[in-house]
């Protein structure tokens, strides 16, 4: 059996501006190995998450102005990510395209569904009422959602359908995501994802 990490290589990425340096290595078909360090604790531990259950490889550091707020760290995190993902899931010749997934986390239920298109597009529906959940703003949480979307170029759909506990709500989303990115990205057996013969 072909072993899934040699088929996708490693997508390299280098964002620096005057609010933050980010660097990553992403391999969309790995083997797990997930190394992220932002200085933000539960931004890492969410990343950590999603890059572990969608079977990527991500080695990601990133340095940002967290003595003004989490929003510059968070949201060039999603754009540089973002940007690595499109270059990764353009370059995977044979694709399902299409991910979903209804993930539970005890009394939390959430509901995502992607499309890797090349219509970026995001859409939430959080009830958050806390201001933030460790050190993240949750006013972040769909600001990552959306910004990813828009940098990775898919169509992202997440849904709280149910819940109280703001951090099973913020990582049952990350986790849906990541096991709809690995049956988006998941080999189909099909000539074209598309019927137009390209996305």
């Amino acid at each position: 059996m072909t072993d899934p990490a040699v088929k996708s290589p490693a997508i390299k990425r280098h964002r620096k501006t005057k609010e933050t340096d980010i660097e990553l290595s992403l391999r969309l078909r790995g083997r797990q190995e997930v190394s992220v360090k932002t200085g933000h604790g539960f931004f890492d531990h969410m990343l950590h998450q999603l890059a572990f259950h969608a079977g990527w490889d991500l080695t990601l550091k990133a340095d940002g102005d967290l003595w003004i707020d989490d929003h510059h760290l968070v949201e060039d995190t999603a754009l540089t990510l973002g940007g690595a993902i499109q270059e990764g899931w353009r370059g995977l010749a044979d694709m399902n395209r299409y991910g979903q997934r209804l993930l539970p986390m005890d009394e939390t239920l959430v509901l995502c569904a992607l499309d890797l298109c090349g219509r970026p597009l995001c859409r939430t529906n959080y009830r958050f009422t806390r201001e933030s959940v460790g050190n993240l703003s949750t006013e972040m949480v769909p600001h990552f959602f959306n910004s990813l979307a828009m940098a990775g170029a898919f169509t992202l759909h997440l849904r709280q359908m149910d819940g109280e506990n703001h951090h099973h709500i913020i990582e049952a989303s990350f986790k849906a995501l990541a096991h709809a990115f690995r049956e988006a990205m998941a080999p189909s057996g099909r000539i074209s994802a598309s019927t137009k013969g390209m996305l």
